[in-house]
C-alpha cells in the first residue's frame, strides 16, 4: 500500500490494486499493518460523528464507500481501499458528504476500543445502538 504521512503524524496508506477491496483483504492489509480490528462499521448517508478522540492510535479500514475525517488543520477524505492511521488525541469529526453507505473496519493495535467524548456523543457506536432501539 502507499503511504503517506501528514500533519500531526496521521498517516493514509492508498489502495494500489486494480481490483476492489473486500472485507478480507482489507483485514489482511490491517494485519500487515500490526492492526487488529474490534468493529466492522456501516455508517448511513449523511452520517455525522462529533469531535471526539481516542486515547491510542485509532485506524479506519475502508470497504466501501467515501468518508471525510475533519481535523483541527484540514478535512480527510478516504475511500474504498484506504487505511487511515489517526494518532492517539488528536480529535476529529467525521462526516459522510453524500447518500452512499460508508463501510470500516475500526482498530486499533490492541483489537479495543476507547473514546473521549470533545462533543455531544452524536454519531457514537452508543448513538447509533439508542436510535435502532
Amino acid at each position: 500500500m502507499k503511504k503517506c504521512i501528514l500533519p500531526n503524524g496521521i498517516t493514509i496508506y492508498k489502495w494500489p490494486h486494480k481490483i476492489d477491496p473486500t472485507e478480507n483483504l482489507m483485514k489482511e492489509e490491517l494485519e500487515k499493518l500490526g492492526f487488529k480490528a474490534y468493529d466492522l462499521q456501516t455508517c448511513p448517508p449523511w452520517f455525522e460523528r462529533s469531535k471526539h478522540g481516542h486515547d491510542y492510535e485509532e485506524i479506519r479500514a475502508a470497504v466501501s464507500g467515501c468518508i471525510t475525517f475533519h481535523f483541527d488543520e484540514f478535512p480527510l477524505t478516504m475511500e474504498a481501499g484506504d487505511i487511515l492511521v489517526i494518532p492517539a488525541g488528536i480529535p476529529h469529526e467525521v462526516i459522510i458528504h453524500n447518500s452512499k453507505l460508508f463501510t470500516a473496519f475500526k482498530g486499533s493495535r490492541s483489537g479495543e476500543r476507547k473514546v473521549t467524548e470533545l462533543g455531544d456523543g452524536k454519531g457514537s457506536v452508543e448513538d447509533l445502538q439508542k436510535n435502532k432501539a
